[in-house]
């Protein structure tokens, strides 16, 4: 039961921290730029597309730094001669030119890299056991991807909340006209805050690649859990996306590993439900992928900002 406590913890940590790198450049754009980017996701399966690519030339480490840039670049791109057009058309407008580049996204990879599964793996020595608990081995690579996100939370939080160019940022959302005047190029910031946010997609990409394997549906599997997120922690809340990713991550894994139902779950709160009942059946590991939803629509009902959301004036 331990054994199962401890690597049920370990795991729901790493698929959190891995939602929370996903959703933390989604967290970003909206919180700066009001836009939700809907092909967000489809960024995350370029960078591990692009990391895979770039590694059988410069290998895992160098493809770490440069597919990040690529796909940064790339978002950057979309915004300046994409976004920005349609930016004057409204909220609706921005949407719907998301929406459909995630599916020209999609297309694409398919057509570069088919509709399979690629071998992207992590180098063979990161492989290695980092310790060994009750005879079961944990990589040295989840260890770094867990250093990674939680290096990369502390970075993102000093940039927004300590920095002049988080302040300027900030300002530039609500108060751009005044944040011109001030001499600062207003777009191009807009432009360098899109890109940022789509290179951190391509980030988690790369490293989660490896972990959650590489193919063509990678995006529409953790897309809209990143949107829950979003919602859950708090739209455009940092620190809330990163409570949200822990909490999604440990309730997915520990739903997947306790061999329970309903039933037994209920009962053990002192309710009465028939384990033989249609819904007393149904298992834990069954409701596992919906439990985001689930929380979502709770987090809607009884706290609509979200853990960490702030108030609308």
């Amino acid at each position: 039961m331990l054994e199962i406590v401890i690597f049920s913890t370990l795991n729901g940590i790493l698929y959190g921290l891995l939602l929370f790198m996903l959703s933390s450049g989604l967290t970003l754009i909206f919180s700066m730029m009001g836009v939700l980017n809907f092909a967000h996701a489809s960024f995350y399966m370029l960078g591990a597309y692009f990391a895979y690519t770039l590694g059988m030339h410069t290998g895992f480490w160098p493809a770490l730094i440069l597919a990040p840039l690529l796909v940064g670049a790339l978002g950057a791109l979309v915004e300046r001669f994409g976004l920005r057009r349609v930016h004057a058309n409204g909220h609706v407008a921005e949407l719907l030119f998301t929406f459909g580049l995630a599916y020209v996204i999609d297309e694409l990879v398919q057509m570069m890299w088919g509709t399979v599964a690629v071998a992207y793996r992590e180098p063979a020595y990161m492989r290695e056991p980092l310790f060994t608990l009750f005879g079961t081995d944990y990589s040295i690579f989840r260890g770094v991807v867990i250093l990674i996100s939680i290096l990369m939370f502390v970075a993102l939080w000093y940039l927004l909340k300590k920095t002049r160019v988080g302040l300027m940022i900030r300002a530039a959302l609500t108060h751009g006209e005044m944040v011109g005047h001030l001499g600062h190029n207003v777009p191009r910031l807009f432009m360098g805050v899109f890109g940022f946010g789509c290179a951190l997609a391509g980030l988690a990409g790369v490293i989660g690649g490896p972990i959650m394997s590489t193919e063509p549906g990678m995006a529409a599997t953790l897309g809209p859990i990143v949107f829950v997120v979003v919602v859950v922690g708090g739209m455009g809340s940092l620190q809330g996306a990163f409570y949200a990713s822990l909490l999604i991550g440990l309730i997915q894994t520990f739903f997947v590993a306790v061999n329970a139902s309903v039933a037994d779950v209920v009962n053990a709160m002192g309710a009465n439900l028939d384990p033989y009942g249609e819904l007393g059946r149904i298992s834990l590991a069954t409701l596992a992928p919906m439990t985001p939803f689930i929380l979502l629509v709770l987090i809607l009902i009884f706290r609509p900002r979200g853990l960490m959301g702030e108030l609308e004036p």
